[in-house]
């Protein structure tokens, strides 16, 4: 006979996140003690987590904060979307966005090395990892920040109604908030890779010329056309990938940059997250 309640397995399950059955067995083992039961599912659990090191976890979330023109963003991972939209990973993605705004946190590798609370992240999402009973990771964080008198605004979009956010924007620019957020929702929307043409890497640039000659090479077209449909291919590819060559979201008939121009403002950065890509 079991020596427990419903409402000590609801109770263990709220404290761990641990499955049903697998609160009842550690009750079981336990013979009704919590504590006990507590301790068996977190040894059972931290177990299973490396094991659980080669899964994919592609779904999760993103989450923003900015304060004092200063925007940190991190993408907290999970294994399937039923977690993601759960409370306990909710919470722990609100600690881990917490703790990078804290350390001024810009890459992934030192956030995981930095402490909370006596505890190293990488630890605390290895106990999560435990609890869960899914691959629970931190796999990107940054931090963008405005120039006195500018601003930094965020954006973020659901992909799912059901589901917390999983496309997250941070711009940095030099005034007009207003502007920078409808920048900012074109970001989300048409995800450029960089800034400016000077940020795409020479390598890249030769790789989409080379490419644009051989395709117009294989469809005949003439010789004394190959430099101008080469350089307009090579454009187009700017044009895709650039924000600030982009078609203006709203108003498709210009450029980001124009449009950021007759505004008055000027776009210093932007980073973009977008969960498992």
């Amino acid at each position: 006979m079991a020596n427990y309640t419903i409402a000590d397995v609801k109770a263990l399950r709220e404290q761990t996140g641990a499955g049903m059955m697998d609160v009842k067995k550690a009750l079981d083992e336990a013979e009704g003690d919590s504590s006990r039961a507590r301790d068996i599912l977190r040894v059972k659990g931290l177990k299973g987590v490396t094991k659980r090191e080669g899964r994919a976890a592609s779904n999760g979330l993103v989450r923003v904060q900015v304060e004092n023109n200063v925007g940190t963003m991190v993408e907290v991972n999970c294994e399937t979307d039923f977690v993601a939209k759960g409370p306990k990973f909710g919470e722990l993605a609100d600690e881990m966005l917490a703790q990078a705004a804290a350390v001024g946190a810009v890459d992934a590798e030192a956030f995981l090395a930095s402490e909370r609370d006596g505890k190293t992240v990488k630890e605390i999402l290895d106990e999560a990892n435990a609890a869960i009973g899914e691959k629970i990771e931190v796999r990107r964080v940054a931090r963008v920040e405005a120039a006195d008198g500018g601003a930094v605004v965020s954006y973020l979009h659901k992909t799912s109604p059901d589901l917390p956010a999983q496309i997250g924007v941070l711009v940095a620019t030099d005034g007009d908030e207003q502007l920078s957020r409808d920048i900012a929702m074109h970001v989300a929307a048409f995800s450029p890779t960089v800034l400016t043409r000077d940020e795409v890497d020479a390598e890249t640039v030769e790789s989409e010329r080379r490419i644009a000659e051989e395709t117009a090479r294989e469809e005949g077209k003439p010789e004394a056309a190959l430099s101008r449909i080469i350089e307009g291919r090579v454009n187009g590819y700017f044009k895709e990938n650039v924000l600030l060559d982009q078609a203006f979201a709203k108003e498709p008939k210009k450029s980001v940059a124009q449009v950021a121009k007759e505004g008055g403002l000027e776009i210093a950065s932007f980073v973009r997250f977008k969960v498992g890509v």
